[in-house]
């Protein structure tokens, strides 16, 4: 049975940006449709220069003394406005924060487990943050966890760097692993080693298209036929 979705109680988000008859101020000092200063005017003859040229007058700057308002079409330029937000959001980038939990005397196949959970997260983008667990006595022995913690961070290295270097917090000690850039990423996986491999020494080829003969190995001559 699907979960109905719950109804959303919040306030539509409302423009408060004051134009036309909502902008109530004796003078403003107004901006032309081509970006010229006409000077400070009366809020009436504003309004009918606005209303001359089909165009809007939007209060750009409430603060002023008096209030710059600017003659232009206010639905277009709310639609750039859009757009460029929308853009911008696009290229944002958000980076979440995993959190992986290890105890001191972990297995080595769940040491395994948990190590490749981390490298799934660097390959993705997130930043880790590696929680090593002491219980009772163990909390005498740190020095297990840091080496631990190191020792992952080791393993990962080409996939993350330590952003925060091991820390104990109560029976817990932290240590953060940022990603690694794609780019170097892609350059620590590229093979640097030639890219022909090399003739075996001791070969040359033949003239004239024919087989090379394996150095060190000369041909008999043939025998003349027996008379």
């Amino acid at each position: 049975m699907p979960i109905p979705r719950r109804f959303d109680r919040r306030p539509p988000e409302r423009d408060e940006t004051r134009t036309n008859e909502r902008i109530r101020v004796r003078e403003v000092r107004l901006v032309g449709d081509d970006g010229n200063q006409i000077g400070v005017v009366p809020i009436d003859e504003a309004l009918k220069y606005a209303q001359e040229r089909d165009l809007d007058l939007v209060e750009v700057a409430a603060e002023a003394k008096p209030p710059v308002c600017r003659v232009l079409d206010y639905s277009k330029f709310k639609y750039e406005q859009e757009q460029k937000a929308k853009q911008a959001r696009k290229h944002q980038k958000t980076v979440n924060v995993r959190e992986i939990k290890l105890r001191p005397k972990i297995a080595d196949n769940d040491y395994e487990t948990k190590k490749n959970h981390v490298v799934r997260f660097l390959t993705g983008d997130d930043r880790v943050k590696v929680t090593i667990m002491f219980r009772g006595r163990e909390q005498t022995h740190p020095e297990r966890g840091v080496a631990l913690l190191m020792r992952l961070a080791e393993d990962v290295s080409e996939l993350g760097t330590i952003e925060q270097r091991p820390i104990q917090d109560g029976r817990n000690m932290t240590m953060l692993l940022s990603p690694v850039p794609k780019k170097q990423v892609e350059e620590n996986g590229v093979d640097a080693g030639p890219s022909a491999a090399a003739e075996p020494a001791g070969e040359a080829p033949a003239p004239n298209g024919a087989p090379a003969e394996p150095a060190g190995e000369a041909s008999a001559p043939k025998s003349a036929p027996a008379s």
